[in-house]
Formats: structure tokens, sequence, C-alpha cells
């Protein structure tokens, strides 16, 4: 490898290590043992979400280390630093669920302002858990130098009594157990059990719908998405991840030449595809936005409702991301839908090659049932599915995978909270064919727009049969399973119909049609839009979840806290 193919003049990291100005500088990287050499090399940020908050995480320490090998093996600098996460299992269920989604845009904020403040030619990005993914790979499109996404794997499923279980069935094991049909004894055992090793939630929750995403939009390398966190072999992965950032950055291709308008779509497939979760029509909105590309839920649902569900996953399925990977993995997914005409083949990816290109050499699997045939599909159309009426001018979102009917029609019975609707739930003080309303949960209105499992799972728990629905604008887990329906907008703290509703207003569910609506006209709903008045709430007057408060827009477009990019904008790796 020649000098001029790194020629430190075209990178960011001149401004901290080439001139006679710049002595002090290079002075403070002697300090820290680099050699000369390993100066005027490109610096690499590694960046990990690695804490002792939760297994999606604790394992990242441990790979960041190997993918800082591959980085030195090819030629470049690397600098480790991380940044927070907060994991929603932990979060879920009280005040601390305000910060999840909020989280999401500090992640991405302090990657950004510790790439620019050390002027880093490229980024490694590993996470674990739910927010972690989509914030990591915005900072990417944001600072738009040469990324690689590496997801940090899923947990082993265990084993209770004969069967295979994960901490999904422990949220649901409290609704069991709440009604009497689980023993403390029974709960407490599953709950020593439920969660073997280190790693995210397993099922197709938001951490393994978002790493299937990153394989699909082309900005993680094929087969990283699906290894474990327990195998070993992912520190392989990371080696190579840490070689092929250096000839990104060789080739000087760019997180923008990667996601574009067709790598979105070919995103929106997969998660269609494998049943994936409701959040992420939140972050693919999210990661255009940091392009300048306008790719809403209405934009996603398109593709939703084109793209077949194939994969047979958890929560709604019967499988756990473990066992796709062990039968091929996204890859086989994406050659199967690429095969099928459902993805642009001709996408670029961090191998520098196309989608096409990547997938050549997978076959057809046969001796396995956790992916269909495209022509004979668990549902010809995705997971998810974009509703819209006059109780969600904005939209709303519903996870139909695994559902037996899609169809709900019931009296509201109305909630300004979380809390109170989980006590009604916990306390069985709602009659089969309510519609549960939880309001005042959005992204301004919460603040942080909560995820809604404890209630969900506890509801699911208590009854499966499906005969109870629920609507809100806050969120839910990927691992939540039911008749639920979230990201209703506009969000009740703006003055949206969802804040108009009294109980016993008949609300109609079709997710077959792609509507939600309550039966009331246009001059009651008017009539009622002028008697609301907005809450008058002491909490959250300062600090990260006002500020976040006061800049969040609404769920449609992503929830996202900035202009995003602009066409005559001059990013950060141009600087």
């Amino acid at each position: 490898m020649s000098d001029n193919d790194f020629a430190k003049q075209r990178l960011p990291s001149r401004h901290v290590t080439q001139g006679y100005e710049r002595a002090s500088h290079r002075a403070m990287l002697y300090s820290m043992g680099l050699t000369k050499q390993e100066i005027h090399q490109p610096f690499v940020g590694v960046v990990s979400c690695w804490n002792e908050a939760a297994p999606c995480n604790i394992s990242l320490m441990r790979q960041a280390q190997a993918a800082k090998r591959g980085v030195v093996r090819g030629g470049g600098t690397p600098r480790e630093f991380t940044t927070i996460s907060v994991t929603d299992l932990l979060a879920m269920g009280h005040e601390g669920m305000r910060a999840s989604l909020p989280s999401r845009e500090c992640i991405a904020d302090s990657v950004e302002l510790t790439v620019r403040g050390h002027s880093y030619d490229a980024l490694i990005g590993l996470a674990g858990c739910d927010k972690t993914l989509p914030a990591l790979m915005m900072a990417m499109i944001r600072l738009n130098v040469p990324s690689i996404f590496v997801y940090g794997g899923s947990q082993l499923p265990a084993q209770y009594a004969g069967r295979s279980i994960t901490v999904q069935d422990m949220v649901e094991a409290a609704g069991k157990h709440s009604i009497g049909e689980l023993s403390t004894e029974e709960l407490d055992e599953m709950e020593r059990v439920s969660c073997p090793t280190s790693g995210s939630c397993g099922v197709q929750a938001t951490a393994n719908t978002m790493a299937a995403v990153s394989e699909a939009i082309g900005l993680a390398l094929p087969y990283s998405s699906g290894a474990p966190a327990a195998y070993l072999s992912r520190d392989a992965l990371c080696v190579v991840s840490g070689e092929k950032i250096m000839e990104l950055i060789r080739r000087q291709i760019r997180p923008r030449d990667i996601v574009t308008r067709q790598s979105l779509e070919n995103a929106a497939a997969v998660v269609a595809a494998s049943g994936g979760s409701t959040n992420s029509t939140l972050h693919l909105p999210a990661l255009a936005h940091e392009c300048g590309i306008k790719f809403d839920l209405f934009d996603v649902s398109e593709i939703f409702q084109r793209t077949p569900y194939i994969a047979d996953l958890q929560p709604g399925g019967k499988y756990v991301a473990k066992d796709m990977f062990d039968v091929g993995g996204v890859p086989l997914l994406m050659k199967t839908l690429l095969d099928g005409g459902f993805l642009h083949g001709d996408c670029m990816t961090v191998t520098g090659q196309t989608v096409a290109e990547n997938l050549a050499g997978v076959k057809w699997n046969p001796h396995q049932d956790v992916i269909y045939p495209v022509s004979a599909p668990k549902s010809p159309t995705g997971g998810v599915i974009a509703l819209r009426g006059n109780l969600a001018p904005d939209g709303a979102v519903v996870k139909v995978a695994g559902l037996a009917k899609r169809t709900f029609t019931g009296p509201a019975r109305c909630f300004d909270n979380e809390e109170d609707a989980f006590a009604a739930v916990r306390d069985r003080k709602y009659q089969k064919g309510d519609v549960i309303v939880i309001r005042y949960e959005g992204p301004k209105g919460g603040p942080g727009m909560r995820e809604m499992l404890a209630t969900t799972a506890m509801l699911y728990g208590q009854d499966p049969s499906g005969e109870v629905a629920l609507v809100t604008d806050g969120r839910f887990s990927g691992g939540t399973r039911g008749f639920c329906i979230g990201h209703v907008g506009p969000e009740a703290a703006v003055g949206g119909p969802i804040a108009l509703l009294r109980d016993g207003d008949i609300i109609v569910i079709d997710a077959e049609a792609g509507e939600l609506n309550v039966e009331l006209t246009d001059e009651e709903l008017q009539a009622r839009q002028c008697e609301w008045r907005p809450p008058q709430s002491k909490r959250y007057q300062s600090g990260a979840i006002w500020k976040y408060a006061q800049q969040v827009g609404p769920a449609f477009s992503g929830a996202v806290t900035h202009p995003g990019a602009q066409p005559d904008e001059e990013c950060y790796a141009d600087i």
C-alpha cells in the first residue's frame, strides 16, 4: 500500500495531524502511545454502545477490540470511544421509558460531536439495543464518512419445561401470573433461565429488525446481523469490518452513496418479509431524513403492502433470530426477495459490490421452514400495516404478523397515561370487545413516545384471543403481539382526534382496508375540538426530555429533532 492510497490532504484528520501549526495536537497523540506512522494514517472512530445496563451491550467491548485489529491490519489507526444506550426492557413500564426514543437522538448527536471534534476519517459502529442501531446508522449518514455498522448479535433461546423460551415469554408470563395461570414459583424459575447468554432479544423485535435493516440497506457486511452474540465467530466479522473500512476510505464509498431511495425500499421490504417491528416505521424515515430523502410512514407502508411476509419469526411466528441465521440468515431472506422481484439488486453496499453481486452465491435452502418461498408466503403482504382515517389523519401502524383477524369494532375505554391503563388491565377492569385507548404518550406529549409492552403483554398474557384491542399515540415494542395500533397521529398533545375520544365512542379498525376511524361526524369532532384544552403538566420542565419535547417532529416522519440533510449543505466529510 502506497502513501498515496490514504493521502491526508483529502481526509478530515489532516486538520489534527498535518502542518507545524498542529504540533500541540500531535504531542497529545504521541502521549497516548501513537507512533509517527500511526498519526499520519487515517483515523477510524470505533464507537460502541457498551455498558453494563443489559445483556444487549455487554459483548460489544470485546467485539470493538476485534474491529480495531482489523483497522490496524488494513493500515489505519483506530480510535475507540463509547456512547450511551437506554435498554427498553429495563426501561419498560415506568418513567424510564420516556428516555428511550430520545436516546436515539442523543446517541446520534454524541457520535457526530465526537467525530467532528476529533476529525475522524471513518466510522465503525457497534450496537446491541433497540435505539442504538438506528442511532449509529443515523450518525454515519449524517457525517457521511466511510462507515460500517456491526450488530452485537442476539441472545440464544433458553429451555424451560421442554420448550424454547425467550425474554418475550417472560413479559407475557406476568400477565399469566396475574390471573393465576402461572405460580410465583414458576415465574421465578422462568425468569432465572429465560436469558441464558449475552445479546439482544432473540425475537424479531426492534433490535433484530434494525439489524436486518443494516444488511438490507447496505451499511453492514452480509451475515453480520445474524450470528448470535455468544458466537465468538462474531469477532472474525468484526475484524473483516475493520479491514473493509480501509477499502471504503481508499475508494471513498460513503453512506449517502449507499443509502438511497432504492436501498431504503430494500430495507422496508426486509422488514415486511420478516414480520419486523412497528418501530421500523419511525427509524426508516429517520435514516432517510439524514440523507435529505422523503420516506415517511406512508412510503414505508407502500413497500410493506407489496412485499410478502415470508419469515416465520417470533413474536408472530415460530422461530428466533438464531434459527434464521442457521439456515442462511438475512442473505437467504434477501436472495428470496431478490429472485422474486421485491428488491433492487443494483444498490451499492459496504462490500464495494451491489446487493445482487453480494447475493450471487446464495442458494435456496430446501431443508428448512424458517423462510418461505415468495410463491407460497405466510401472507401476501408484510407484517406491519399503516392505517389512516378520521381518528388518525397522519397515520397509525399495526403489526398484523400472527393476527388471526384484521378487523375490530368496539367501544373506547380512554386513559390519559400508560400507568392508569396498565392498572386497569392488571386488575381486569375491561370487557371483551373493548378498545383500550392510551393517549398523551406521543413524542411531544409523553414526552418520549413510550412503548406499551408492559400493558400489551399483560393483556395478551391474560387473553391471547384478540378480543380486546389497544390504540395509542405511543409506541409498541417489536415484541408486542395482539390487536395493537400505535403511532396514532396527530398525537393527543397537539389536539389530534385521539384527544377528543370519550368512553363509549365506537372505534372501527380495518387493517385490510388500512383504516382507523371513530364513528363520529365531522361536526361532532369539530365541536369537541373547540372544547378541548391541552393538559397542564408540571412534569419535565427542564432537562433532556423537556428539550426533546420542544424539538421533536411527528411520528409519521420519524420523530426527528433537526432539519435533516439539505441539498446545498456541505457535510462533515467534505470539510
